[in-house]
């Protein structure tokens, strides 16, 4: 058994010294590649070596009898695929108990990867590993080693290439794809990759390595054919390797059956499709599959990778009127010079909080809440800075302010900012530019603008609160209107506030109780959902932060932290400006909330605490963040986070948890774990803004490695102000 692993070392250090991290995947010009019924990238059924550019999301949705499939897609990387499914069986009960399992069918969660191996060439394919429903209970699983080559056959008819770019494809599976059943030649390095054998845990949720890429071998093959002058339409023709005999069933139909009619044989093993770009993020298709079933489905996705991918325009930096009498009224009046200054920064959404003179020195402290880029919003202060500034003012220093702290210093050098604006050469005025870490002092301005205190940013949006599958039915949600404000209460206190009213809900059918052994901090759910449907009061949390030193930040809050818990706790940080590391801790006493979700409380008590650890990679742009103390049900372990963020703002990012709590005592899904995205607001608008979209999702909500969702985390205030941010952001100087 030894030497399997010696395998997936192998295979690993292969892959690390053969991944080129580059968005350029293809030889050819090329159409973006599209998605089987799985939700990876491929061809009809059957996988491909295709990737999407980095910081491309999808959502996909299936049909093809009895599965009805619903599939999210993300690309941290553009040689890393990675898709969380949601299937429908639909000729199968939710279990084996029919009383459990009502009237609904047989739901299956599964999570696949993809990487790159290795790159298209011009004589050598893409090949890409693949691993489906790793950690699931195995209905689907497979392994598989596929190769893609794209052919430019130079053929004209009347005048034009007849068929160019034709994308063929040939694989190797394990698992579902093994119909063929070949030997496998691994057993000759491991005799535990001849022989297949069952998941044993029927709860699912456990990673099965000793299965990976063992029992028999399968083939399958396929083309994708972009059809000339049809806009993009493609046929794909492919030949199945599915083993339907074993497919749809957990843990094998022999182990486990659960259908109330047969699956549909497979007929024929070649498969014909066609797919088409409605517009460039929604593709459909339907195909004609296993010589008696058809199969439909569409592909919503959207690339976050490159600059504001998908803004159409943005709005301008706002001029003043007559700037030479605004310097004339400046000249030799600093009083003056920072009101205009105040007025014109205004009018870009950039806020002054305190500013001086000294000298040929112009210093402003500022807040701003619109600019996803701190880049972008120093260069917009100077640029609004230069209108209304007497000649003898040589440099601007922008304080960036957050929660009342100075994060970073950015001293700009007028006449250099100037000389490359016109032609926008942000690499040569960025020589001239210096970058510091600072702390707030109040007795460093001599100018204090008047502020009424308090102060309130406020917004309302629509809300979704949703539970997924369970006996009681796949889909339970709640329309809601949510309100959010902060209320500035001085420049260092706030309180942060989130209520919602419910609008329309099908919760009167949710029954599902907790059958959690630990204290149910997160389970009882449900009883949250139900009892919350007309209105609820989320979040009530007032923050006091503080900046003793450079680098560290601290906060204490209090109140109604989030939906299940209140109390009292705080949160500490040190984070250099020029480091990839920080590091923190945080301690919270808390009460679990009423279900009601308003001021009253139940009896369950704990403190909770943890220290946090977090590191950037710089080649990866991977951060990694490790969350390691006692958790709300009393028990004790690390949370472990990694996330790549994008300079649009999309955030990808997984995790998972371990604690000192059996597999047992946490239930189904042995441990906890899930994925996220963030997605940019302004992607979608033609304003700028900071706001983001969240979403996340865990396959099983249980109580174990459950912590406090405060609002304001210190690591998230203080993000936008390192240096590697800035650097990253270096072109949006002149935007």
């Amino acid at each position: 058994m030894r030497y399997k692993y010696y395998v997936y070392i192998f295979l690993l250090l292969f892959y690390s010294n053969s991944v080129e991290p580059s968005i350029d995947n293809y030889i050819y010009p090329y159409s973006s590649p599209s998605f089987n019924e799985y939700g990876a990238l491929g061809l009809i059924r059957m996988p491909s070596a295709r990737f999407h550019e980095e910081g491309t999301i999808a959502f996909h949705w299936s049909k093809n009898d009895p599965y009805t499939r619903g599939s999210i897609i993300a690309y941290p990387f553009s040689w890393f695929e990675a898709s969380y499914q949601y299937t429908d069986v639909n000729n199968a009960l939710y279990s084996n108990v029919d009383s459990f399992s009502g009237n609904q069918t047989y739901k299956d969660k599964g999570f696949d990867v993809k990487f790159r191996l290795i790159r298209e060439r011009d004589y050598f394919p893409q090949v890409a590993l693949g691993i489906r429903d790793i950690a699931g209970t195995g209905t689907f699983a497979a392994e598989y080693l596929v190769a893609s080559k794209q052919i430019k056959i130079p053929k004209y008819f009347n005048g034009y290439n007849y068929l160019t770019n034709i994308d063929l494809t040939f694989g190797l599976g394990w698992g579902d794809l093994s119909y063929s059943k070949f030997t496998n030649p691994l057993k000759k390095l491991d005799s535990s990759f001849e022989r297949r054998t069952l998941i044993q845990n029927t709860q699912g949720g456990e990673f099965s390595p000793g299965r990976y890429f063992s029992g028999p071998m399968g083939a399958f093959a396929g083309v994708e054919i972009p059809l000339p002058n049809l806009s993009g339409l493609k046929l794909k023709i492919e030949y199945d390797g599915t083993d339907y005999s074993e497919e749809g069933f957990p843990f094998g139909r022999k182990s486990f059956q659960l259908a109330f009619e047969p699956i549909k044989q497979s007929q024929s093993r070649i498969n014909y499709g066609l797919t088409y770009p409605v517009n460039n993020y929604i593709q459909v298709y339907g195909a004609f599959t296993k010589g008696n079933t058809l199969s439909f489905g569409f592909t919503l996705s959207a690339g976050f990778g490159g600059k504001n991918p998908v803004i159409k325009s943005a709005e301008k930096l706002k001029s003043v009127d007559n700037p030479i009498l605004r310097k004339e009224l400046a000249d030799g009046n600093d009083e003056t010079l920072m009101i205009l200054a105040m007025d014109v920064l205004r009018k870009n959404d950039i806020h002054v909080s305190k500013g001086s003179r000294n000298g040929e020195v112009l210093t402003l402290a500022y807040a701003q809440n619109k600019y996803m880029s701190h880049v972008m919003a120093s260069g917009r202060a100077a640029q609004a800075l230069d209108q209304v500034s007497p000649d003898y003012i040589k440099t601007f220093t922008l304080e960036t302010m957050n929660a009342g702290s100075v994060m970073n210093s950015i001293s700009i050098d007028r006449e250099a900012f100037n000389k490359y604006k016109k032609d926008k050469i942000y690499s040569l005025a960025k020589n001239e530019i210096e970058i510091y870490s600072s702390k707030y002092n109040e007795d460093d301005y001599t100018f204090n603008p008047p502020f009424s205190y308090p102060y309130i940013f406020w917004r309302i949006e629509p809300d979704l609160v949703a539970q997924i599958g369970g006996p009681d039915g796949f889909f339970f949600g709640n329309a809601r209107l949510a309100g959010h404000a902060e209320i500035k209460l001085s420049r260092n206190i706030s309180i942060n506030t989130e209520a919602s009213i419910g609008i329309f809900d099908n919760f009167d059918e949710l029954k599902l109780a907790s059958d959690s052994v630990l204290p149910h901090v997160r389970t009882d759910i449900v009883k949250y959902l139900k009892a919350t449907k007309d209105y609820s009061i989320n979040r009530i949390q007032a923050n006091y932060f503080l900046n003793p030193w450079n680098n560290l930040y601290a906060k204490i809050s209090g109140g109604l932290l989030e939906d299940m818990f209140g109390g009292i706790g705080g949160e500490i940080l040190y984070r250099p400006m020029h480091r990839n590391f920080a590091i923190g801790a945080e301690v919270w006493s808390v009460r679990q909330r009423d279900y009601n979700m308003d001021f009253s409380f139940l009896d369950y008590t704990t403190d909770t605490g943890h220290i946090n650890l977090y590191y950037r990679e710089p080649r990866s742009k991977v951060t990694f963040a490790v969350k390691g103390g006692r958790f709300l049900a009393g028990d004790s372990g690390v949370n472990i986070d990694f996330s790549r963020r994008f300079k649009s703002g999309l955030r990808i990012g997984a995790f998972f948890s371990l604690t000192d709590i059996s597999k047992q005592e946490f239930g189904e899904g042995s441990f906890d774990k899930g994925f996220y995205f963030n997605l940019p607001m302004q992607a979608f608008f033609t304003n700028y803004s900071r706001s983001l979209a969240g979403w996340g999702l865990k396959p099983l909500t249980r109580d174990g490695a459950a912590y406090i969702t405060h609002s304001h985390h210190l690591w998230g205030i203080t993000e936008p102000a390192q240096a590697y941010v800035i650097e990253r952001d270096w072109d949006d100087l002149y935007d």
